[in-house]
């Protein structure tokens, strides 16, 4: 008899001493109020110091939400199409960042007059002085894009894959600009043009751009 007593005080202690799911969540909820309050840090969690942000080293690339940053800004008189379009080029993971352009083309200087040349023969022909021309103001285009894809890519569809999507994005604008038709000629050159009419949007590599479009005054 006294055995069994013994054998349910020790269960019943045991039972007491046992704590179940809800009752330790109850437990943990109540300590995590009371030593946390006022703090959204849980109390078995260490706060971490708060380090300086350490700035990015110039041999390594920004990353895009950084290099969106230092594109160079819009002018003020770009039509809507064309922010429609930077805003679309700046967003593509193919494009090298920082290196989205809009600009004015430069006028291009006049060439040298001809040579004078004497009338020849009886007939009194071949004088190449003909008299003062009208020259049309500005070139062909208003504006000029250039996008440059990112090293090593424009071997692997990189150029193209821009293409579609300045294409798509130019035909879904507002109004929509009636484009040439896509040419299929492979791309070898690292360089590809779309005429959109008012401006030209190009697509260019690394080296493309050097060779091209590296000194402004050229084009």
């Amino acid at each position: 008899m006294l055995s069994l007593t013994l054998s349910l005080r020790q269960t019943a202690a045991r039972r007491a001493g046992r704590c179940t799911p809800r009752s330790c969540a109850r437990a943990l909820s109540a300590a995590a109020s009371s030593s946390g309050a006022g703090t959204h840090t849980p109390w078995f969690v260490d706060e971490e110091p708060a380090y300086p942000r350490r700035q990015v080293p110039p041999h390594m690339p920004l990353r895009r939400a950084e290099a969106t940053t230092t594109l160079a800004p819009l002018p003020a008189d770009v039509p809507p199409q064309i922010r429609t379009l930077h805003t679309a080029l700046a967003q593509s993971p193919n494009l090298e960042p920082g290196a989205l352009l809009v600009c004015e083309p430069l006028p291009t200087p006049p060439g040298p007059p001809l040579p004078e040349a004497m009338p020849k023969g009886r007939r009194r022909r071949g004088r190449t002085y003909v008299g003062e021309g009208v020259q049309e103001p500005g070139g062909i285009w208003n504006w000029i894009v250039i996008a440059q894809v990112k090293e090593g890519t424009e071997k692997r569809g990189a150029i193209e894959s821009v293409m579609r999507l300045v294409r798509k994005t130019l035909s879904s604008a507002q109004p929509p600009l009636t484009l040439p038709l896509n040419s299929r000629r492979a791309i070898n050159d690292g360089w590809a043009m779309l005429d959109a009419g008012d401006f030209a949007v190009h697509v260019v590599s690394g080296s493309a751009r050097e060779r091209f479009f590296s000194n402004r005054e050229s084009w």
